[in-house]
């Protein structure tokens, strides 16, 4: 597993994105060292409010213990058309600035090697971000928004004809 460390980027150049509410995106030109990112504005347009500070300990206790989640995996294929493949570094940036707001409670980022069939036929073999996400039973349709929202975001951002999706139709139980 690849382990990513922390990095600032203020010098990336810029790719504009503005995200409408139902997640369209508006995409400028990129420069030649990669698109620098804004968060879906459905992960950001609604801040959720802090609970109580007393009552957030056991609140949290009775979800973790009972709630049901939902898994899905993203798969972000790296390969792209007469440009090298997404960086550790450009991936990174693609978390911090546009995962995150969408799942702040947490992911879990995994690396490998896969193989995918392009439109064409040519099948190509690349580096491939592996994105586990958790979430609550009755957040499924809020979630779903903002995972298409993503996947809409990284094909226009990096080039990319598709970013596999992998839903497991069973609630699980976790526990932190």
């Amino acid at each position: 597993m690849l382990t990513i460390s922390r990095i600032t980027t203020p010098h990336i150049p810029a790719v504009g994105f503005a995200l409408a509410l139902l997640c369209s995106a508006t995409v400028t030109p990129a420069r030649a060292n990669g698109p620098v990112l804004e968060p879906p504005a459905v992960c950001v347009s609604s801040p959720v409010s802090p609970a109580p500070a007393t009552s957030a300990s056991s609140a949290l206790e009775t979800r973790f213990a009972s709630d049901a989640f939902v898994r899905t995996e993203l798969f972000f294929g790296s390969e792209r058309p007469d440009l090298p493949e997404v960086t550790p570094d450009e991936f990174k940036q693609f978390l911090d600035v546009a995962v995150s707001p969408c799942f702040p409670d947490g992911l879990t980022l995994l690396t490998g090697k896969g193989q995918f069939r392009e439109s064409d036929g040519k099948i190509v073999q690349e580096s491939t971000f592996v994105l586990v996400l958790l979430y609550p039973l009755d957040a499924r349709r809020e979630s779903n928004v903002k995972i298409e929202a993503l996947r809409r975001l990284y094909k226009d951002a990096f080039r990319q004809e598709s970013v596999l999706r992998v839903d497991d139709p069973r609630a699980v139980r976790v526990g932190f």
